[in-house]
């Protein structure tokens, strides 16, 4: 084993500029999924902490007594999605309205009574994320009596569904498109190594070396080429969040929202990932190349 590895180094040290082709591509490649990865994750964060945070706005009819309101009170309560129930007076709701919309305070205070309905704002458990659920809880509330109108942005909400949805898939295609280029480009540039080692292979097979002794070094050429592209490709991309972290942070701090870089089992997956395309870059170059 050590003769083969010693031979791959040799053969990569010899043959610099093909390997510095493969080795860019193999980083290029590691660098553009791991950058979608990157935002995937981080998208992925920003979702599951606007998850915690849904809420359901129920709006009550005017004539409703403080007695049913105490009562509705339990029963949204009770219910299985909802996490925690609060009342919100129209006389609150007007003062928080005022809060808001600072510049059109003139407009609301020639009002000559409060246009706004009492209502409850129902806070959901971060499980009820689908558009589906949602409904569902939405119309078993505005079933009950005394509810006027359940409001939770469904247009919204099945809108970013159907976007992240879309990015996810997409992001699978990217991978997809990626992993394949790579492959090619990469067997092409082995293919030419193996071309200036022709005369060589031809004599070692003549002395009686197996196929397998043969192909050992350039199976570990590509798992070497593989390797060393992933962690380029992840360094290089660190190198990127590193400087533009910072800015990315402060713009987002003020909106409670915090990006990471990707976790370790992720860069680890990664640098397999390259590795196991490296190695399946030999494999495919040295079928084709042992067959003439």
């Amino acid at each position: 084993m050590f003769f083969h590895i010693r031979k791959a180094l040799t053969d990569i040290r010899e043959n610099r500029f093909l390997n510095t082709v493969t080795l860019f591509t193999i980083s290029l490649c590691v660098l553009n999924v791991c950058a979608f990865c990157l935002l995937y994750i981080n998208v992925q964060d920003m979702f599951d902490n606007w998850k915690k945070g849904l809420r359901v706005m129920v709006y009550l009819t005017p004539e409703l007594t403080d007695a049913r309101r105490q009562e509705m009170t339990s029963q949204l309560k009770d219910m299985k999605d909802v996490q925690a129930v609060r009342f919100i007076s129209k006389t609150q709701a007007l003062a928080l309205m005022k809060e808001r919309m600072p510049r059109q305070t003139s407009l609301l205070e020639n009002l000559r009574e409060n246009p706004l309905p009492d209502a409850f704002e129902v806070t959901l458990t971060p499980q009820v994320h689908s558009p589906g659920k949602m409904e569902s809880l939405a119309k078993t509330i505005e079933s009950l009596a005394g509810v006027s109108d359940v409001e939770y942005g469904r247009p919204w909400i099945e809108r970013f569904s159907r976007f992240f949805n879309l990015f996810k898939l997409a992001g699978y295609g990217l991978g997809a498109i990626f992993f394949m280029a790579t492959i090619f480009i990469t067997a092409n540039t082995i293919r030419l190594i193996l071309y200036t080692r022709r005369e060589e292979m031809q004599i070692m097979r003549l002395v009686g070396a197996t196929d397998s002794f043969i192909n050992m070094p350039y199976y570990l050429e590509g798992i070497i080429q593989g390797g060393v592209g992933g962690l380029v490709g992840i360094g290089l991309l660190y190198g990127v969040f590193s400087l533009m972290g910072d800015q990315f942070r402060e713009t987002l701090s003020a909106e409670m929202v915090k990006i990471r870089f990707l976790p370790l089992s992720i860069c680890i997956l990664m640098v397999c990932g390259s590795m196991a395309t490296g190695l399946l870059s030999a494999f495919f170059s040295l079928k084709q190349f042992m067959k003439r």
